[in-house]
């Protein structure tokens, strides 16, 4: 008996984009990819440093051998961030529905 097919993609899968709604935006393909880059990158930054932050808390303050065991919380918290999506797709869901302002200098 097989699963029924939810049509809901996964992480993994590979979901489709229409260029031409990228495209709209900016009216030039490759610097709304420049543009989500930038955002992706962005969003990494803030995603990394939440993470440090959180796992910062479970830091030992000696070099004591038994805490240098795996802690069941840092694993959670690192699990956690671990299945959030991809902010490469963030950038570009958020560019798309129109969240990302940007500007460009040579243009008035």
């Amino acid at each position: 008996m097989s699963t029924p097919n939810t049509n809901k993609p996964t992480q993994l899968e590979v979901q489709p984009r229409d260029l031409r709604r990228v495209e709209e935006k900016s009216s030039n393909l490759y610097e709304s990819i420049a543009i989500i880059a930038k955002r992706a990158n962005q969003l990494a930054v803030i995603q990394k440093e939440e993470l440090h932050a959180k796992l910062a808390e479970f830091a030992p303050n000696t070099d004591n051998l038994e805490e240098m065991f795996e802690n069941r919380e840092q694993i959670e918290i690192s699990s956690y961030y671990e299945r959030q999506p991809k902010v490469t797709i963030q950038a570009t869901d958020e560019f798309v529905d129109g969240k990302v302002y940007f500007r460009n200098p040579h243009q008035k």
